[in-house]
């Protein structure tokens, strides 16, 4: 025989004997046949390989050598199978052959396996093609073989019906584990759980019985097909035990039993085991309803902490199975091998796979590519896991084509060592074994990091008994509070509440662990008092919940950040309160003080949005309110650790804002263009923009902004969209307006994603909701009032059409460049910045200062940055190519218009106010202050208003409008771009 010099020399016998049975098992055609085989370029050399390193192919072709002939004239040894292929190919046997289908099936099995063996040992398929394979001959012998048997029951006892819906009932089977993965090795059992979607009877006229009895007779007569050893071998070992209640349960349970028993009984080992969960028969409706009601089980709403403890446990059971039982030679189960990766992999599922739906998915090696993209594992770890469990499984095919038996211990026979080491490229079993070893020990020391153990977090003595009705003043006096009475009495009233006395067991044993441990964090702050008032309500939103309070357990930093943010910020602490979910972001420090740049927050929203479908509306909206609220959160506490200066704190936020508008368009653009077709329009893009006004138009954004917005179109006025159900552009625009202000304005569990204000569109309230270029253009020229033409001075377009937001950009600049009479601007200016302080009740002598409204406020330097815009830009068109006041000021100064030190005195003025809002904000305060205070800052502000206005004498007798109009309404639209 060929090429056997390039085997090791202890193989080469075994293999020309093997070759030689097979040979002389062959007739003389056959023979003639098989030896011809050998001439092909690289066969001998396959062939080598293959009956060296399986004695089960060996003993198959000696029984068939035909088989190797037409697999090999087929060319079905060098190419690899198409999705639905084997289904097809076993369809036509079972339905032209004359031979029991128990017969059929194995040897159909047979044929294929030599196949798979072929192509795995000579390494012409990757190892995911070898595991998808043998998993899609599994699924064709269980559908075929279920509708055989079937079909035998209906001829007895006719169809099954619904009992509700009269409906065809069928049998779902619920592929587990490396089957549901499409992961099965080469000599796998397949776990099976067997289902159907609604109780009822068939509908035989003389032998009705119901619809459990039909398909447990269904699913025995199934086993029976599948699993028996024959003289033909076996199909595949079946094993039902993962279904409810185990070997005591029902073979078969209807969809409705199946949710109950998971929603009541099921336990954290079977969510474990429902992550690869996936149907194989079945109708499609039916398979999604299925999993439809096994997905709230297996993954929580939110990050789901409370996996952590099972997980644990589980870990230990892991690490102790191997200890005992002594499995160092297993490659599955022994440390660091495939259990340990896979279990890896399925933690971050558990626990984050409700909120990260990208890790929703069954296969291994995409889900540790989503551990890396969403930073559950470093990069580098992530592949190190990945090349481990590839390698580890080319091992355990190596080991399981020996025999064709189920097993992962590494042989201890010397000619099956050689014969797995050159299968798997190595030169001797010595080298292969220390290349396994090393890689084994890089998995099991990622698997020993995974989760850490339980370690004690007993209080410390000076806080043991605080968390009881008997709260001693005298103990949180000692912990360092200050008011300690008073604290005293909040925590007896909360120890004492029906909420906690209402709580399970488990929950109230994890609230008393936490509480002591939130006293001594809260001590260590700098605030404490205030630190722990604050922290109570949030212990009181999750008491229920109390997945986060384990959280906290676990991650002792987290909880010290915890009571640090609190300590410092009321509205942090109230944020985390009635958005719970947003306690995971303390689990990552570098994260939580990092607000990321525009770019990053755009890829990462898109990242969490690529995983929804589009019809998926509510998930969006979830997606996107966590995204912001998430993000500012992150904001707040960069300004509070002083990382953020005000100016970059605003750009944060304003970017915030914008890449969540961009997504808001995208997904309202998405949901209607699939009902009705996208709109005529010249060119590409979406004819759409959104213009931005006040607080994000001057990229000044403040923590509780609400957005002012202008929609804006162009599209044939004429035009139709494209669909079948057609509608005229101007209303598939209009309803583009409303479903973005419906996404972002529904009140969900994290509230809204931003509060709208559209006052300021062409003619107010009572304008069209959205406008068209050549409409918005024609008020702007002929219609607009002064002071709507000083909101255009803090205007942009922050997201849609690049191509429709430069004409509108462009006619923002028109008009502002237009030449004005300077003195009837003032007076209206004057006149609109005297009707708002009237509005606000501010007045000159005030006790208070009022940061925006009062003399030398904010509003005062907006009021001259528009004014000299509005006045001086057809001069000099520098002036309008910004819409935020410093970079203004900045222009302002270089064009000499103003003075330098008076543009920078101006400048100082407006951050230390803004910061000082800011502030305010974090703390939940009014933006009221003594007048004593920014004095020097309000006198620049009072110096500048004068040398622009000394010379108005403004009629408080006469309004800017010439119609009758409401001041109310007039100064909640002018003065909104200035909240």
């Amino acid at each position: 025989m060929n090429q056997l010099a390039k085997l090791p020399e202890i193989l080469r016998a075994p293999v020309e004997m093997a070759w030689a049975d097979i040979l002389g098992a062959a007739g003389a055609a056959e023979r003639r046949a098989l030896e011809s085989l050998l001439e092909r370029v690289g066969f001998a050399e396959q062939l080598n390989t293959v009956l060296a390193g399986s004695r089960y192919v060996a003993e198959s072709l000696r029984r068939r050598p035909w088989l190797l002939v037409q697999m090999a004239t087929a060319g079905h040894l060098e190419t690899p199978l198409r999705e639905g292929a084997l289904e097809s190919e076993l369809a036509e046997l079972l339905a032209r052959s004359d031979e029991d289908a128990a017969v059929v099936l194995r040897r159909f099995r047979q044929r294929q396996m030599l196949r798979i063996i072929w192509r795995d040992l000579n390494r012409l398929a990757p190892t995911l093609e070898t595991t998808r394979d043998v998993s899609w001959l599994a699924d064709a012998c269980i559908s075929l073989g279920l509708k055989h048997c079937a079909a035998e029951l209906e001829a007895k006892h006719g169809q099954p019906r619904g009992r509700q819906s009269g409906e065809y009932q069928e049998l779902v089977v619920l592929a587990m584990g490396k089957l549901g993965a499409h992961e099965l090795n080469l000599s796998s059992d397949i776990d099976l759980i067997f289902t159907y979607p609604e109780g009822g009877s068939t509908d035989g006229e003389r032998r009705s019985i119901s619809n459990e009895e039909f398909f447990t007779r269904v699913g025995r007569a199934l086993i029976a097909l599948l699993d028996p050893v024959t003289a033909e071998g076996f199909v595949f070992r079946v094993d039902m035990r993962l279904r409810p209640y185990g070997e005591s349960g029902s073979l078969v349970q209807s969809f409705a039993a199946l949710e109950a028993y998971y929603q009541e009984q099921g336990r954290d080992w079977e969510r474990y085991a429902l992550i690869k969960a996936r149907p194989v028969t079945g109708s499609i409706i039916h398979r999604r309803e299925l999993m439809e009601c096994l997905q709230p089980f297996v993954y929580r709403r939110y990050v789901d902490y409370s996996a952590i403890e099972s997980l644990r446990s589980m870990k230990q059971l892991i690490v102790a199975e191997v200890r005992r039982r002594g499995l160092q030679s297993n490659v599955k189960l022994g440390s660091g091998g495939i259990r340990e990766i896979e279990f890896i992999a399925q933690c971050f599922q558990l626990i984050r796979g409700g909120r990260d739906t990208s890790l929703q998915r069954r296969e291994l090696s995409p889900v540790l590519a989503e551990c890396a993209e969403l930073g559950c594992l470093p990069e580098p770890v992530a592949k190190e896991l990945q090349t481990a469990y590839l390698f580890l499984r080319d091992v355990e095919h190596g080991i399981q084509a020996w025999d064709d038996r189920q097993t992962q211990e590494l042989p201890e026979d010397t000619t099956a060592r050689a014969a797995l080491a050159h299968c798997m490229g190595f030169p001797d079993y010595d080298v292969f074994l220390g290349e396994l070893q090393r890689r084994r020990h890089d998995v099991a020391g990622h698997f020993a990091a995974l989760i850490a153990e339980d370690e004690d977090s007993s209080p410390a003595p000076e806080s043991e008994g605080l968390w009881s009705a008997s709260c001693d003043p005298k103990q949180l006096t000692g912990l360092g509070f200050k008011d300690a009475e008073r604290l005293a009495e909040l925590l007896r009233g909360l120890f004492e509440s029906r909420l906690t006395q209402t709580l399970q067991a488990e929950g109230r044993e994890r609230l008393d662990r936490f509480m002591p441990l939130l006293l001594e964090a809260c001590a260590e702050c700098e605030h404490p008092d205030l630190a722990l008032e604050r922290a109570l309500p949030l212990v009181s939103s999750v008491a229920r919940r109390s997945a986060y309070l384990l959280l906290l357990i676990e991650n002792p930093p987290a909880l010290a950040d915890l009571a640090t943010l609190c300590g410092a910020s009321p509205w942090i602490a109230e944020q985390l309160a009635t958005r719970p979910a947003l306690l995971d972001e303390l689990l990552d420090r570098g994260s939580l003080y990092t607000a990321p740049e525009r770019e990053v927050l755009q890829s990462e929203l898109r990242q969490q949005l690529a995983r929804l479908t589009v019809d998926d509306l509510e998930g969006h909206m979830d997606a996107l309110r966590y995204f912001k609220a998430s993000q500012v959160l992150r904001v707040a506490a960069s300004e509070l650790s002083g990382r953020l200066p005000l100016m970059k704190v605003s750009d944060k936020l304003s970017f915030i804002a914008e890449v969540c508008l961009e997504q808001v368009l995208a997904l309202a653009w998405a949901q209607l263009s699939m009902r009705y077709g996208e709109p005529a329009r010249d060119g590409t893009g979406r004819g759409f923009v959104v213009l931005a006004y006040g607080k994000l138009g001057g990229i000044e954004l403040s923590y509780a902004s609400d957005l002012d917005l202008v929609f804006i179109y162009d599209a044939s006025s004429g035009g139709y969209t494209d669909g079948d159900r057609a509608i005229d552009n101007a209303t598939f625009y209009m309803r583009l307006g409303q479903k973005m202000i419906h996404i972002l304005e529904t009140r969900m569990g994290l509230g809204q994603l931003y509060e709208i204000d559209m006052r300021l569109r062409p003619s107010g309230a009572s304008g069209m909701l959205v406008s068209t270029l050549a409409a918005f253009e024609q008020y702007q020229q002929n219609e607009a009032w002064t002071w709507e033409h000083q909101a255009l001075v803090r205007a942009r377009p922050v997201a849609g059409d690049k191509a429709l937001a430069y004409k509108v950009e462009s006619l923002r600049r028109t008009i502002l460049c237009e030449a004005r009479d300077r003195g009837t601007l003032a007076r209206e200016v004057v006149t609109m910045r005297e009707k708002m302080r009237k509005h606000a009740r501010v007045g000159a002598e005030d006790s208070e200062l009022d940061l925006k409204q009062g003399f030398g406020g904010i509003v005062d330097i907006e009021f001259v940055v528009q004014y000299a815009v509005l006045a001086w830009a057809s001069q000099e068109p520098s002036l309008a190519d910004w819409s935020d006041n410093v970079r203004i000021l900045e222009a302002l100064a270089l064009s000499g218009y103003l003075q330098k030190e008076q543009c920078q005195a101006l400048v100082q003025a407006y951050l230390e106010l803004r910061s000082a809002t800011h502030q305010l904000a974090l703390q939940q305060q009014s933006r009221s202050l003594p007048a004593t205070q920014f004095a020097t800052e309000r006198s620049a502000v009072q110096l500048a208003w004068e040398s622009l206005f000394a010379d108005v004498v403004a009629d408080k007798e006469e309004g800017i409008d010439t119609e009758p109009a409401d001041d109310e309404d007039i100064l909640g639209s002018a003065g909104k771009h200035k909240e």
